[in-house]
């Protein structure tokens, strides 16, 4: 692990943010794949409202954000990067489960404590690709968690905006990006081929055969 970063501990998140940033930390991806990983835990109850509209079949969005930038001691720093990861959280009256989806990828689960278990903890997230740092410069990032409320059915949108029940998110909490990620990602150089030496020509051979007494 290259970095950890308790960012807002074990205490519960302030009564205008509702979800806690509890650690993130940043390692490079897998031998191969190059760039670095994400691994983040959030925290926050989920408000009655948010429960019971869950359970009568409206399904809600969790946005994962975050931001990369390069430092300039000269001008602002420089964004490289903006990366949402987003999960759809549903209940099915029909089959009584709950199911958490991810871009093509969906688990169900027999309880909401257990699908937002999954939820809250983010692992392996590679926002960082091969060759976006560089040794020599330096960088930080930002993240939050929050609920997506564009993605709401319209009656509710005009809750969520009158409603602090529905004003689920985090603030952006920064990430140190160690230096010895931009080193490890840094592109190295093929080696340098043997140059082969070039078949001498018969006129060549011919003056290098030394004369006959």
């Amino acid at each position: 692990v290259i970095a950890l970063l308790m960012l807002a501990g074990a205490a519960p998140a302030h009564a205008d943010e509702r979800i806690g940033v509890i650690a993130a930390e940043l390692e490079p991806a897998p031998a191969g794949v190059g760039g670095a990983v994400l691994n983040a835990t959030f925290e926050f109850e989920m408000p009655q409202t948010l429960d019971e509209a869950v359970q009568k079949g409206i399904a809600i969005y969790f946005n994962i954000e975050f931001e990369l930038y390069r430092k300039r001691w000269y001008w602002l720093d420089r964004k490289l990067s903006s990366s949402t990861l987003t999960y759809r959280l549903s209940y099915s009256p029909l089959t009584r489960q709950f199911r958490l989806a991810r871009g093509g990828l969906s688990q169900p689960f027999d309880s909401l404590e257990e699908a937002l278990g999954l939820l809250k903890s983010v692992r392996q997230w590679g926002f960082i690709e091969k060759g976006m740092l560089s040794p020599g410069d330096s960088y930080e990032a930002q993240g939050r968690m929050r609920l997506d409320v564009n993605q709401l059915p319209k009656p509710f949108q005009v809750n969520a905006i009158t409603s602090r029940e529905w004003s689920l998110a985090s603030d952006w909490h920064e990430l140190a990006v160690p230096p010895a990620l931009a080193r490890r990602g840094a592109a190295r150089a093929p080696p340098r081929r043997a140059r082969s030496a070039r078949p001498a020509s018969a006129s060549e051979l011919a003056t290098m055969v030394p004369p006959t007494s």
